[in-house]
């Protein structure tokens, strides 16, 4: 791990890996949609209206995998000291706040024709839209660091203690009376069809490495900007 703990290597391996991981997230994530919308019969009870799976459930499955990696990278920055650790923290929260409000924004969509009603304070809702203002106060916190493309100790155990929320979402369905259906995709098998779900994995394959490029191009962001903050500094100081 430590092996690429130097900005250089690290730079070296993703300035090329974010155009390929851009361009093939863009043309994956839209052949993907254009596929369930144009290809995908409508489904029995919810009509053509089940085709936002494609855009809701990847953005969902993003915005927790986003947190947890925030979790993760804060974990390491705590214990290991490593030094990319809160810079990749930092960089993975744009995009997890940005996937969490499209899951929020597209269950909308989707459960007004579908429950009647544009929000229900359901356990799975409401879990959700906890993490997008986890998302935010991170966000704030992160910003609010003296160091520059890292995160302090306080954002870093935010991070962890976040985490909490993750299973809560997942579990959600199962613990409590929710209006919103139970988990269709688990580690026993799916009950969607085959139909729906081939364009469902491309689509969240496609979304998944757009998170990555984005979450790549922060990273370099950030680092081109401590450069630029040493540079001043010394500088300033011959």
């Amino acid at each position: 791990m430590h092996r690429f703990a130097n900005p250089a290597r690290f730079l070296g391996i993703a300035k090329p890996l974010t155009p390929l991981l851009l361009w093939a997230g863009l043309v994956l994530a839209i052949g993907a949609c254009a596929w369930g919308l144009t290809m995908v019969p409508a489904e029995r009870l919810q009509g053509h209206s089940v085709k936002i799976i494609f855009v809701h459930v990847p953005a969902a499955w993003l915005g927790m995998a986003g947190w947890t990696g925030i979790a993760i990278a804060s974990i390491i920055q705590l214990v290991w000291r490593h030094p990319l650790a809160g810079v990749s923290a930092r960089a993975i929260a744009v995009p997890g706040a940005m996937f969490a409000a499209l899951c929020l924004i597209t269950g909308s969509i989707w459960g007004r024709p579908t429950w009647g009603v544009w929000w229900v304070w359901d356990g799975r809702l409401t879990s959700m839209l906890v993490l997008f203002f986890l998302y935010l106060g991170y966000i704030a916190l992160a910003n609010a660091s003296s160091e520059k493309g890292s995160v302090s100790r306080t954002a870093a155990v935010f991070g962890i203690i976040g985490a909490v929320n993750v299973p809560i979402i997942n579990r959600s369905v199962v613990w409590w009376e929710s209006q919103h259906q139970k988990a269709s995709i688990t580690l026993s098998g799916s009950t969607i069809d085959a139909t729906y779900l081939w364009p469902l994995f491309a689509s969240a394959l496609g979304f998944s490495l757009l998170f990555g490029a984005i979450t790549l191009m922060r990273m370099r962001a950030q680092l081109a900007e401590i450069r630029i903050e040493a540079r001043m500094r010394r500088l300033a100081e011959d």
